[in-house]
């Protein structure tokens, strides 16, 4: 069975890629033996500063590829 090719190009949401590689020098700095528990508890720590009205990274991100 084959899949027809598509024309679509998907996009990378804005602050996606600076999220992203914030993660990547945590997880490289630690060296975590379980890296999906680590980031989760990365993006639970963001999420709690950004609730805590700290900086929204994903908003400064999008502002830096811009």
């Amino acid at each position: 069975m084959s899949i027809a090719a598509s024309n679509t190009s998907m996009r990378v949401p804005a602050g996606f890629r600076n999220l992203l590689e914030g993660l990547a020098r945590e997880v490289l700095r630690e060296q975590p033996t379980d890296v999906v528990a680590f980031a989760a508890q990365y993006f639970q720590k963001l999420l709690e500063s950004r609730e805590a009205g700290g900086i929204d990274p994903v908003a400064w991100g999008a502002m830096l590829e811009d």
